[in-house]
């Protein structure tokens, strides 16, 4: 699915709002810049064209494996819905296989997929989860992300040291000792 979008309209649209905040939008810096601003919009929003299952479909093994799978560390940047400003932080992916485990890039993949789309971080931890639980259907699958919201940082409350992280967790990653498992490695320091 390619978007549709009518360049011409929302660039004169932006030199509205440029004139309306009392800026010239046919100055040097600014003759530009709508232009820009939806190429970069449409970037940032890329992942509503992609097919999460069939990312996911694309690289599924048989593998006798039954123990935890861990990615961690995955760095998003997404926008939040509400202020159209930036978070970004850092996605820890778990999960125990049955039958197939998947090629362990289409993980970041997946999360791409979610962070590229306007968002809230509660719903994209649990699109992350539950698309894994889905195509997988393995015994479990645990999913924690930590993030910085730049509308948090730079407007309302201002405060640039606060983080948030939320977690889903599915399968046998509700019993307490897979959960607690999963954590302890995704706490646990990366050495290389």
């Amino acid at each position: 699915m390619t978007r549709n979008m009518n360049d011409a309209k929302h660039e004169e649209a932006l030199r509205h709002l440029l004139r309306d905040l009392g800026e010239d939008p046919d100055r040097d810096g600014l003759q530009k810049t709508p232009h820009r601003f939806l190429r970069s919009f449409q970037f940032l929003t890329s992942g509503y064209e992609k097919d999460v299952p069939k990312i996911l479909k694309q690289a599924l093994f048989d593998v006798d494996f039954q123990d935890m799978v861990i990615v961690r560390n995955i760095e998003f940047y997404s926008l939040c819905e509400h202020h159209l400003l930036p978070f970004y932080g850092k996605v820890h992916v778990g999960y125990i296989p049955t039958k197939k485990v998947v090629g362990l890039s289409k993980i970041p993949r997946v999360v791409e997929a979610y962070a590229r789309r306007l968002q809230v971080q509660e719903r994209m931890t649990r699109q992350i989860a539950e698309s894994i639980q889905t195509v997988l259907e393995p015994q479990g699958v645990g999913v924690v992300i930590e993030a910085f919201h730049f509308c948090m940082m730079m407007r309302g409350v201002e405060k640039r040291e606060s983080f948030t992280t939320t977690s889903c967790m599915q399968g046998v990653f509700q019993k307490n000792e897979t959960r607690q498992e999963f954590l302890n490695l995704v706490r646990s320091p990366v050495r290389p």
